[in-house]
């Protein structure tokens, strides 16, 4: 007889001949000389030497462990005193009980949705990256999400996790927040025949992503090209003249012509307005020629009215002089006083007849 210990944490297995006997758990045991005893660590996963499926025909042994069949399109999380550890892929596995506390959380991957109780700290591990897909919905956004190139349904601001398998999995995201569109260069002919390009801005927002995404391809495209007609019909009802004059009503007439196509679209027209209109080379030489015209007509009409504004106060002030002596001579000293400022030096001569001159012109006469 032989004398085998198996001690604490530890189980042997008893073989005879290479034929599994029996299981046999802590303690002291005396075998025959025939037996062989393989021990095995409860701590770590059993790894028999045998076929599994043999040995659980003992229904002692088979109590003693957890057994777990992961089948295809499967796999299993294993956490271990609570605690994520690893992914088990399709086959069969055993953990010893008693030792170590084993959870096993089952998926079918066939499915696309994580429904099982998986924390986030677990689906974040690399060991479980191949399996997932993650999409993160931003606050300012709204998602679509597409199986198998249909619309299932609408995703909420948030993060999601889906299971990787055979079926396409997609989702379209809108940005909920007002955007800035802008039409530019178009070229444009008025009623006249005058060719312009007009420059207009934009802003939208989208308000029904279903609608946008789903009901409508390539909305942005729809709406922009709405705009473009929009500008046509309106600048092509009017003179060149005519339209600069009504320039702020262009705004007005494609906001009004668009508020219901927007809204087909999913879309809500905010704001817009025209940043430029440019004419040709050739309209424009001629505007500004117009323009210089009417700007020196103008500069003609406030010259002659000044003119006759100081022909008048000039009348005035002679018929003044004329009743009044003495505004005369004040009139005549006033000048003779911007006269001297001229002067740096006076040289008199002819005797007394200069002074006497000078004298009767700073002398008013007495009446």
């Amino acid at each position: 007889m032989k004398r085998v210990r198996i001690n604490t944490g530890k189980v042997g297995l008893v073989f005879r001949f290479g034929n599994y006997q029996r299981v046999i758990s802590e303690g002291v045991y005396w075998i025959s000389p025939f037996e062989r005893v393989i021990q095995y660590d409860m701590a770590q996963p059993f790894n028999p030497e045998k076929e599994l499926n043999i040995l659980l025909r003992d229904e002692k042994l088979a109590s003693m462990l957890h057994v777990v069949d992961v089948k295809d399109n499967e796999i299993y999380l294993q956490y271990e005193n609570g605690n994520f550890v690893k992914v088990l892929t399709p086959g069969r596995y055993a953990y010893w009980k008693g030792v170590v506390e084993y959870q096993f959380v089952g998926v079918d991957l066939r499915k696309i949705d994580v429904t099982e109780d998986v924390d986030l700290v677990s689906v974040k591990r690399p060991e479980l990256v191949p399996y997932l897909r993650v999409c993160k919905i931003n606050s300012f956004e709204k998602g679509l999400l597409y199986v198998d190139n249909k619309f299932d349904r609408l995703l909420e601001p948030g993060e999601y996790y889906f299971w990787k398998n055979a079926q396409e999995v997609t989702v379209y995201k809108v940005d909920l927040r007002q955007q800035q569109m802008e039409i530019s260069g178009q070229e444009i002919l008025t009623r006249d025949k005058a060719a312009l390009r007009v420059n207009f801005d934009l802003q939208y927002q989208v308000t029904d992503v279903e609608k946008a995404l789903v009901d409508n391809k390539d909305y942005e495209r729809q709406l922009y090209v709405s705009t473009q007609l929009a500008l046509r019909e309106f600048i092509g009802t009017y003179t060149l003249d005519e339209l600069l004059e009504r320039k702020e009503s262009v705004a007005e007439y494609v906001l009004t012509a668009l508020e219901s196509k927007a809204q087909d679209l999913g879309v809500k027209v905010k704001d817009g307005g025209v940043r430029d209109i440019i004419l040709p080379g050739e309209v424009k030489d001629i505007m500004n020629q117009v323009l210089v015209a009417q700007k020196q007509a103008q500069a003609n009409v406030i010259t002659r009215r000044e003119e006759t504004a100081s022909t008048r106060s000039l009348l005035n002030t002679a018929k003044l002089m004329e009743d009044n002596a003495m505004l005369f001579k004040l009139k005549e000293m006033e000048y003779v006083e911007k006269i001297a400022d001229k002067i740096n030096s006076i040289s008199l001569s002819g005797g007394g007849q200069v002074v006497d001159q000078l004298k009767q012109i700073f002398t008013p006469e007495k009446g």
